[in-house]
């Protein structure tokens, strides 16, 4: 069983969010206790009923030496192996080193997961990661009072932990990899959330740091009404009565999960639409007026992507709009249609981390005189991406070179569906499609954000679907 089945198990049998942070500090052992690893045993024995997950921090018994490191392990046997065991101990090195590091982690201590620093970017997440059955949690947005000396720095309007969970999600093709969120900061948990809905986040800072639960919860909770580890040690461990600390905290993570008018990703692609659809109208990439399109019918908008190249932040913005269209689906290459998709393209490739290749509109006929361009294997497996969709005859006439070539093409991605029938179309050719947003919702969103006219949202409105 590996770390987020086993932590999905656990949060069901304990109806459970709440992790205890096990960081016994030798001068503040109750007098009770006669050691540090008599008191962090009963901390297990008193709060398991309630406890989703412990979480020791490694540095307060590495800090006791040899002693510590004894009671560490004495802790650990302490804990069900049903129950995991996430090691804090936020580290990493160069790949070498890092390998170290995890295998001390998960050979020696034999965690289920453990935190580590993003610093060293891919190589150093690597050697974590290749342990497939453990976790990782990289720190993203910490609760510290510096923090964001460094965190909040920004390049193109992008916040340096943003940048962080975006590239943690290229990091792994599967849920291994979560994130440290500090609870004092629901509006960073909230945007990332919108950006990663499947990701886990540990939470730490409810309890001695202040976080509000309400607000953490409204913020970070997935659809399922999990996604969300809650950390507290101090106001646990330290209580009076520990039993009573735990269950009453996850009792109060439970009432507010009931209270919380969870984040669904209805909310979430709202708020998508709205920021997408004024990005682009502002860019000039979505037009209104009277515009005479290839076919020579006349329209009463016009959606240029071309433009996106002159824009770096808004076709970054888009490309994530595409990762998370492409992160539920199966594939091994990214096809992107020319012309206007191959910028857009080349983003989603380096935001995935996905080979991409292209059918040429025209085969060479001189050098290699390929029709596809870009390295693949016959039998893999291509999705189609273009940057919007009317009717599905440019799709499918793009899907021919790809299935001739013997690779298998099963979905097609597009930002913009302009619902004129190409969905239909490509179901009836076996064909999929995946559109992060309609042109209805864009008119709709700029209408309600006053960008556009009513007259001119109806005018679309009617020229979509004559008649209604």
């Amino acid at each position: 069983m590996d770390f987020w089945t086993k932590l999905r198990a656990s949060i069901q049998a304990k109806d459970s969010l709440l992790c205890v942070g096990l960081d016994v500090r030798p001068n503040q052992i109750p007098p009770q206790f006669d050691s540090v690893t008599a008191f962090g045993k009963a901390i297990v024995r008193e709060t398991l009923p309630y406890t989703c997950a412990y979480k020791p921090n490694i540095a307060f018994y590495e800090a006791m030496g040899i002693q510590g490191q004894e009671a560490l392990r004495a802790i650990l046997a302490e804990i069900p192996n049903e129950t995991p065991v996430i090691l804090d101990a936020k580290r990493n090195d160069i790949s070498t080193t890092a390998a170290a590091y995890a295998a001390s982690a998960f050979d020696v201590w034999d965690a289920d997961a453990m935190t580590v620093t993003p610093y060293l970017g891919a190589d150093g997440i690597e050697p974590f990661a290749a342990h497939e059955d453990r976790g990782l949690f990289v720190l993203c947005k910490t609760s510290n009072p510096s923090a964001g000396q460094i965190q909040d720095w920004e390049q193109d309007g992008v916040p340096l932990y943003q940048h962080v969970a975006d590239l943690a999600a290229t990091w792994s093709h599967t849920d291994s990899i979560g994130l440290v969120i500090g609870a004092t900061y629901p509006e960073a948990i909230a945007a990332i959330r919108d950006r990663h809905p499947a990701t886990w986040f540990l939470v730490p800072g409810i309890g001695a740091q202040g976080g509000d639960l309400q607000a953490v919860l409204q913020a970070g909770l997935n659809h399922e009404g999990t996604g969300l580890i809650i950390n507290a040690s101090r106001s646990v461990i330290y209580a009076d009565d520990r039993a009573a600390a735990a269950s009453d905290l996850r009792d109060r993570i439970n009432q507010a999960r009931l209270a919380t008018t969870t984040r669904r990703p209805q909310d979430a692609h709202s708020r998508l639409v709205t920021q997408l659809a004024t990005d682009l109208h502002k860019a000039g990439c979505l037009q209104f007026g009277e515009f005479t399109l290839a076919s020579g019918d006349l329209s009463p908008v016009y959606v240029d992507m071309r433009r996106l190249v002159s824009y770096p932040s808004l076709l970054a913005e888009v490309s994530k709009a595409y990762a998370d269209l492409l992160s539920d689906l199966e594939y091994d290459r990214i096809a992107a249609i020319p012309y206007a998709a191959l910028p857009i393209g080349t983003a989603v490739s380096l935001q995935t981390n996905r080979p991409l290749i292209y059918p040429r509109k025209e085969a060479k006929s001189h050098g290699t005189r390929r029709a596809i361009e870009g390295e693949f294997r016959e039998g893999e497996t291509a999705v189609l991406l273009d940057d919007l969709i009317s009717s599905g005859g440019s799709k499918l006439q793009a899907a021919k070179p790809l299935q001739q070539a013997g690779l298998k093409v099963r979905d097609v991605v597009v930002l913009i569906d302009r619902e004129q029938g190409g969905t239909h179309d490509l179901q009836q050719n076996g064909l999929c499609l995946h559109a992060a947003l309609t042109l209805r919702e864009m008119v709709d969103a700029l209408q309600e954000s006053k960008a556009i006219r009513p007259d001119q949202a109806q005018h679309v409105r009617d020229y979509l679907a004559p008649g209604e």
